[in-house]
């Protein structure tokens, strides 16, 4: 029988196409406008996974509001320092966003970026003094400069009538505004991208693919092997490079890449829901990102937050996510996907991560078990007027939180986002979840440095980092008279109010 595989040679091969292929791929060609893409996708649209607006919170995780960027030491300080690396990095996105926009790559950034203030919002007296404790520590950072902090019953009530309708004004209550928040829809951004990025020369983008193996050749290059899912045709791609961007799938592919590199690396998946209002006069009563403090044992992914969004044109209001488990790495996965992933060289970082997060087990068999009346409860925590019947369940994404080795602990759990990359700088891949879509631009162009090396240090190739992203080698939150300039023209070409 002859052989009907279709064969082809390009630089780099991308796998998965959610925001994170689309950031690399773009700034490549940016960088070197004659590299040759591949793009394999084994749903039939970009974006359906980690990157679509149901699947994550659209916070444009900026470390406003997220309490879990601040955690509080034992001694009782509060560092600001991953807040300040995370409002960093999100800078970068929005000036990179800032260049497509201005350069018509992509188009409409109001269909993807929105303003909406960012909020913390607490109740009891430990809870106050912390929140009073994380304001102090980041105020006093340029980037953290314009937030508000109040315990004013009736300012709050300001910020935010829905959250504080119905609440008994001695109760203790404390709450930070950042007005210069966003929502950001990365599903539409990601496909405005892939639009662009596929209209170029030498680059291809395949739906309905799916890789099954992947092999490091003795010349350095890879060979991958794809099956097309709607006709079974059979392909085989020779890349020089590949990345591997496809959120809860990435681990099964890392594994079968079988690098030094990738041993140890296990995952464990976490699920997700919201409630999501119905009722239109709820929705219009509502307009904040209101962040509250994650229970014990809590992944990051679970912190409660009562969350005014864009989604296709219209505003939504989403309360949760509530966490659960499933053995499946995606949304669209397989039951199978946990029981395969473990192997000998990650089993004993699996097991020892599950002893140490028997908190996080206990948490999520609770979340699991959760009743429609347990659900509505928790939501009036945050919006007291709640009614069951404004509200109905939606499923959220799934995310595979890094479990990896770890000499001292034998394994652990890891809640960001981890970068592998190689030793010959051939393959990298993406693992972990939160804050990964809003600071996709810093993690990539990070990648690049350590995987285009000599290309990197040319005097070119900094040279067009620095006209896509201004402040590029520079540090936003010692330069408040950068940041402020960035902001401002950012702002002005985004459409935001700030």
């Amino acid at each position: 029988m002859p052989d009907t595989t279709i064969r082809s040679n390009s630089d780099v091969v991308l796998i998965g196409a959610g925001i994170m292929s689309a950031t690399l791929g773009l700034i490549l060609k940016e960088l070197q406008p004659d590299i040759k893409i591949e793009i394999y996708e084994r749903l039939d649209i970009a974006a359906a996974e980690s990157s679509d607006a149901w699947n994550n919170a659209g916070t444009g995780h900026s470390a406003f509001c997220e309490l879990n960027y601040t955690p509080e030491s034992e001694d009782g300080s509060v560092s600001p320092k991953k807040a300040i690396s995370i409002a960093e990095s999100f800078e970068v996105s929005r000036q990179f966003w800032a260049y497509l926009v201005q350069q018509k790559k992509v188009t409409s950034p109001e269909n993807f970026i929105k303003s909406i203030p960012h909020m913390s919002f607490v109740w009891g007296d430990k809870n106050v003094e912390y929140l009073k404790k994380r304001y102090e520590a980041l105020q006093a950072n340029p980037l953290f400069k314009e937030m508000l902090f109040s315990t004013d019953f009736s300012k709050l009530k300001e910020w935010m009538p829905l959250v504080m309708e119905g609440r008994n004004e001695s109760e203790k209550v404390a709450a930070t505004s950042m007005a210069i928040g966003t929502d950001v829809n990365f599903g539409e951004l990601t496909r405005s991208m892939f639009r662009y990025l596929t209209q170029l020369d030498g680059v291809t983008m395949y739906f309905h693919h799916e890789v099954q193996k992947l092999k490091q050749r003795e010349d350095k290059s890879w060979r991958i092997k794809i099956t097309d899912l709607a006709t079974g045709q059979k392909r085989k791609a020779y890349p020089k490079f590949v990345f591997i961007g496809a959120g809860g799938g990435s681990l099964p592919l890392l594994e079968k890449a079988d690098v030094p590199e990738g041993k140890g690396y296990g995952g464990f998946p976490v699920s997700g829901q919201w409630l999501k209002c119905t009722n239109p006069e709820v929705i219009a009563k509502h307009q904040a990102k209101v962040y509250g403090k994650a229970s014990v044992g809590a992944p990051p992914m679970s912190v409660p937050h009562i969350d005014s969004r864009m989604i296709n044109g219209e505003k939504a209001l989403l309360f949760g996510p509530f966490a659960g488990f499933s053995t499946r790495f995606l949304k669209n996965g397989s039951y199978s996907d946990l029981p395969l992933s473990i192997k000998p060289d990650n089993i004993i970082p699996m097991i020892a991560a599950g002893i140490k997060n028997i908190p996080l087990t206990k948490y999520l068999i609770e979340q699991v078990r959760q009743s429609p009346k347990d659900r509505i409860n928790a939501l009036r925590e945050y919006v007291p007027g709640a009614r069951s019947k404004d509200w109905k369940l939606e499923r959220a994404g799934q995310r595979v939180q890094v479990i990896k080795k770890d000499e001292k602990e034998g394994g652990i759990l890891e809640f960001g986002t981890e970068v592998i990359t190689t030793a010959d700088g051939s393959l990298a891949v993406l693992l972990g979840a939160s804050p990964g879509a809003s600071t996709a631009v810093s993690i990539m162009i990070d990648l690049i440095g350590r995987c285009f090396k000599e290309q990197i240090g040319t005097p070119e190739w900094q040279e067009k980092l620095k006209r896509m992203i201004p402040s590029y080698g520079q540090d936003l939150n010692t330069n408040p008279t950068l940041l402020e300039e960035i902001r401002k023209d950012t702002a002005e070409i985004l459409k935001l109010n700030n």
